[in-house]
């Protein structure tokens, strides 16, 4: 619909007219200014970096220090020096591998190999006491201490330790006492680390050494695979004191900035990646603003050619919204000025038809309510001469073989029933008028089948005062004597049972003869078709005629069902509304 529209179209040419001008004018300003903000962008980070290297530095420095007491004092030197162990040395040592322990929260664990005795010492944080902590410590092989290197990187376990190795020499001698290796974990690094980094958007990386161990990363902290490779292959060695390079990480663009320095001749390296959307930040403030003040002018160009184009284009909307009404049954059209031109004659000539297409539907709707009411009338005065000339006959019958007073009880109820059904003036009777009126045609239709039929009759008090049209219920249960027992041979029981909810439920249940399936079907289908039921000799007012009636008065709320199961259970249910205006 949108597409065919000229008011859409009229729109659609003004604002290409004036967004694409914009939009080009928008590209240019945003690559001028992207390049300057990118060069002072990384300008501030490196600065910030080598801030950050420094505080590293200083830090590891603290860590260095530690074991520099141990030269002062006397005792343990001398402990050291010794090529035999005892208890007090194994004390004296165990001590002051304690006492460094405890010195920094971030210490878990601390060794010591004797150079003389080849004697181990450690303190070991209880967490990782059973973790594989024998893999991260160096050879006991003097030999071999001179290459180890200052600090390294190890892993205990799952988690990655910055290992801190002091070798214990006897100055003046170059004898080699021992080697005291320190373990600390990340979490002082971290701290430093997070001071000049953004942890929401940018990533950093922290190798040393001389083969770039990773020491720390914001983005994987897991990893022990991850090398200076892995950042990206296509970067050189980074022998620049400080640079930057244009790549990728996890799917995303940036720039890697980094800065190196050394400690004790060992190289540093902090590498920090930013997106390319955090760089381009500023010039997308820039641009945001001046897109506010375009789609400002923008909407005042709509607001323009709306008021240009609203006395062509109301006027057909509003038609068009009258007829989906028209199409709805809805005939109250909307209101407009009569108008000289095209568009108001077609207006006028459609409401002409639209009153005339009203005054027709609602002559047929009288015609069908005359009609309806009509066949009410002759359903009510219907009387079945079968049911009379039987009742009567049965009446007689008792008469002369029993000689009783209950034959003018039969005759009374006989005369209400003809009383109740010649009334043709009340079409609305409260239930309980059509449950005693059923009450008599049972009476005579027991004693018409003597033995052979028995009835039961049940309702809630509540229910009793409820209108409900006239003559509903005793056509069903004629349909259940007639197709049920009239024309059997065995006895049977018919109850009818009124409850009240929210609803009024109407059950009719016999044991007779019953219908299958395909009759069942059948009368559901010509309930659906509206049709009325073909009238068999004899056979009263019938089903589908009561069921008729109640959608006439109740419409689409009256709801109802069929269930049989022949010579067990046969049942009609009737559930009318309990609306106010059906009591009226």
């Amino acid at each position: 619909m949108y597409k065919k529209s000229m008011f859409v179209r009229l729109l659609i040419l003004m604002l290409l007219a004036t967004a694409v001008p914009f939009l080009v004018s928008n590209i240019i300003s945003y690559r001028s200014t992207s390049a300057s903000i990118q060069d002072s962008h990384i300008q501030l980070n490196q600065n910030s970096m080598n801030i950050g290297m420094e505080n590293i530095k200083n830090y590891f420095k603290e860590l260095n220090q530690l074991p520099l007491t141990w030269y002062a004092d006397a005792d343990l030197m001398e402990y050291l020096r010794q090529d035999k162990s005892n208890i007090a040395k194994d004390m004296y040592l165990d001590r002051q591998i304690a006492a460094i322990y405890s010195l920094r929260p971030e210490i878990n664990f601390v060794h010591l190999y004797g150079g003389i005795t080849d004697q181990q010492y450690y303190q070991i944080h209880y967490s990782l006491f059973n973790a594989p902590w024998r893999d991260s410590i160096p050879t006991n092989r003097r030999e071999d201490w001179m290459a180890v290197p200052n600090y390294e990187v190890k892993w205990i376990g799952s988690d990655r330790f910055l290992a801190m190795h002091k070798k214990l020499i006897d100055y003046p001698k170059s004898t080699m006492l021992g080697l005291l290796s320190i373990y600390v974990s990340l979490t002082e690094i971290e701290r430093l680390n997070k001071q000049i980094y953004n942890a929401e958007q940018e990533s950093e990386f922290m190798f040393v050494g001389e083969n770039k161990q990773l020491l720390y990363t914001s983005t994987e902290r897991g990893s022990s695979k991850l090398s200076l490779a892995d950042i990206d292959p296509h970067m050189g060695s980074l022998q620049d004191k400080q640079g930057y390079w244009f790549g990728e990480w996890q799917g995303n663009k940036g720039v890697f900035i980094y800065v190196n320095d050394t400690f004790i001749h060992s190289p540093l390296t902090l590498i920090k990646f930013i997106p390319a959307d955090l760089i381009n930040q500023t010039a997308q403030q820039t641009l945001k603003k001046s897109l506010a003040i375009q789609f400002a002018a923008l909407a005042a160009i709509i607001v323009f050619v709306s008021v240009l184009s609203y006395s062509a284009f109301v006027p057909i909307k509003r038609l068009i919204r009258n007829m989906a009404r028209v199409e709805t049954g809805n005939f109250g059209l909307e209101s407009f000025k009569t108008r000289d031109d095209e568009i108001g004659i077609l207006e006028t000539r459609f409401a002409l038809m639209v009153r005339n297409l009203e005054e027709y539907v609602i002559r047929d709707y009288k015609q069908r309510i005359e009609l309806s009411t009509a066949q009410l009338k002759m359903l009510q005065a219907q009387i079945n001469p079968h049911f009379l000339y039987n009742a009567l006959q049965s009446i007689n019958t008792l008469a002369l073989r029993n000689r009783m007073d209950n034959i003018s009880d039969k005759i009374t109820e006989l005369g209400a029933i003809l009383r109740y059904s010649m009334d043709l003036s009340t079409e609305v009777v409260p239930l309980k008028q059509e449950i005693e009126h059923i009450e008599h045609y049972l009476s005579l239709q027991e004693g018409r089948f003597r033995n052979k039929l028995s009835f039961r009759i049940t309702s809630e008090p509540l229910a009793l005062q409820i209108p409900v049209p006239k003559m509903i219920l005793q056509p069903l249960v004629e349909n259940s004597i007639i197709h049920g027992f009239e024309k059997g041979t065995g006895s049977g029981e018919i109850e009818v049972n009124v409850t009240v909810h929210d609803r009024v439920v109407i059950s009719i249940v016999d044991n007779g003869k019953g219908m299958d399936q395909a009759t069942v079907e059948q009368i559901k289908r010509i309930y659906a078709n509206n049709r009325p039921e073909p009238r068999e000799e004899g056979g009263g007012i019938g089903m589908i005629n009561v069921l008729q009636r109640l959608r006439i008065k109740y419409d689409e709320r009256f709801e109802w069902d069929i269930s049989s199961l022949p010579y067990n259970k046969t049942e009609i249910r009737l559930s009318i509304p309990l609306a106010e205006e059906d009591n009226q």
